[in-house]
């Protein structure tokens, strides 16, 4: 009889340890899902002073830096892509940008991202000396951080839908990049809850790479400047020079005001 209970209690070991594990799974899902709604609503928040909607709330950036995405969903044109690259040709056309970096992935001969965007920038007129491709944005913090180590910029503006751009600044901001973005908007035609869902997730994945990963670019390598120091100075002296032109301009409407009273 003692051999008999004793082969029994094992399996009913391990029994109540599966009912516990099931009693747990409650708890778990709920504070898993909190916390992916605490970090989803608290990147959101950072960002609340740094994306812009209208052209006219933004100051004049050097380098723009246009997250890449597909161009076609299926035999359809994706709405993010093309509502990022108006913007884009809209901000240049307005002299809120001079140059743009655009980044995406670039996993074959037939997908290619930066160069999709280069195509439709190209033909929108921008000059070719104003484009720059970054081929190793595989992802958001690839293209945020290269930004910085290999392009030599660390204050740009980001290019892309409300949603993305607030993990992107999240990234940006933990890397001591001094970033703003313009936020273009989704697709006309749904309301991108499976995108939204997937940002959710995304924006974990961000949190973890930030504080607990530490995870870095997948490919680095050497500086490749946008603005050289060069064409720095020289963007500073013409600059100098406007400011100088109106100043003088300025000086002799005075003189003129005060000579007409004088006569007066």
């Amino acid at each position: 009889m003692r051999r008999l209970f004793h082969r029994d209690k094992p399996a009913k070991t391990w029994l109540g340890r599966i009912l516990k594990l099931i009693a747990w799974l409650p708890v778990v899902f709920i504070a898993l899902s909190a916390s992916l709604f605490v970090v989803d609503r608290w990147i959101s928040y950072q960002a609340r002073h740094q994306v812009f909607t209208q052209p006219e709330q933004i100051e004049q950036f050097d380098v723009a830096v246009v997250l890449g995405t597909s161009k076609y969903l299926g035999k359809i044109l994706n709405e993010y892509y093309t509502n990022r690259i108006d913007a884009a040709i809209e901000l240049y056309e307005q002299g809120k940008v001079s140059h743009f970096l655009l980044s995406g992935d670039n996993a074959h001969r037939s997908y290619n991202e930066p160069w999709t965007m280069k195509r439709d920038l190209l033909r929108a007129g921008i000059p070719e000396d104003r484009i720059f491709l970054d081929y190793a944005g595989f992802r958001t913090l690839d293209s945020v951080v290269r930004a910085k180590e290999i392009f030599d910029t660390d204050n740009f503006l980001i290019i892309s839908q409300k949603f993305h751009c607030e993990r992107a600044l999240f990234i940006a901001n933990s890397h001591d990049i001094d970033a703003k973005c313009f936020a273009v908007a989704g697709p006309s035609r749904h309301s991108g809850l499976q995108v939204r869902v997937r940002e959710v997730f995304a924006r974990a994945k961000a949190f973890l790479d930030i504080y607990i990963t530490h995870a870095q670019p997948k490919f680095l390598g050497p500086k490749e400047p946008i603005i050289k120091a060069e064409q720095a100075d020289t963007e500073l002296l013409s600059e100098n020079d406007s400011l100088n032109s109106e100043q003088t301009q300025s000086v002799i409407v005075t003189d003129d005001a005060d000579v007409q009273q004088t006569s007066q």
